[in-house]
């Protein structure tokens, strides 16, 4: 059985794993240390739409896009975030940029709980996990197999469940425009059926200590 797995099933058990609460819980120190070093990547400033990146560091690399229109990056900045932590989301090279929003979605369901993602029940519960400490994504597969879906990151808030139902957790994400902070509903807007018909999907992966410190000291 995969660790992650593992370590997953035995707080499932032990009640670690939180249900969807009344209201989101309070933010624990951890999740907003994770919030500061995903803030500290800059979306806003990194990764813009229309230009070919570094998938690690949202710089514009020069190099062609390889499709028509204007190409945003959002799956790439979730990996890049990711990999701050120690973890691993479908990403270059094993999957180039392009339409990898929708190879991600579709891989966290098909192999995501062997590499230590969990799939969440729902917005409230999401963000739930955010608030204690969890690295979670909300993704939305496009219908079409060549058009672009969306991934973004769910960060740490203390909204109320009433806000949650209404317009989503909030989230950071690069797209056609990159917010350091937004909700799901607004996020998502090109995407109707993401959260109109509630068809986007939230994972969940955990965060260790020595992760969360070795993020910390890799940043300025």
């Amino acid at each position: 059985m995969n660790k992650w797995f593992a370590i997953s099933v035995l707080m499932l058990v032990a009640g670690a794993l939180p249900a969807a609460p009344a209201s989101a819980t309070t933010v624990t120190p951890e999740a907003r240390q994770i919030a500061e070093v995903i803030d500290r990547l800059d979306v806003e400033h990194h990764w813009p739409a229309g230009v070919h990146v570094n998938w690690k560091t949202g710089v514009p690399d020069g190099r062609p896009e390889s499709q028509s229109g204007r190409h945003t990056h959002c799956s790439a900045f979730v990996a890049s975030a990711a990999q701050q932590f120690g973890i691993y989301i479908l990403r270059p090279p094993e999957h180039p940029q392009t339409l990898l929003a929708n190879a991600q979605h579709d891989w966290l369901l098909e192999a995501g709980h062997d590499r230590g993602w969990v799939r969440i029940d729902g917005p409230v519960a999401a963000q739930e996990y955010a608030n204690r400490g969890w690295f979670v994504v909300v993704t939305y597969r496009n219908h079409h197999d060549n058009k672009p879906g969306h991934i973004a990151i769910i960060r740490p808030s203390d909204k109320s469940e009433l806000l949650l139902r209404a317009e989503g957790p909030q989230i950071t994400q690069a797209g056609t425009i990159n917010f350091r902070s937004t909700t799901v509903r607004e996020g998502f807007s090109g995407h109707p059926a993401a959260w109109r018909r509630q068809e986007a999907l939230y994972f969940a992966h955990p965060i260790d200590n020595q992760a969360l410190l070795a993020a910390q000291a890799r940043q300025p």
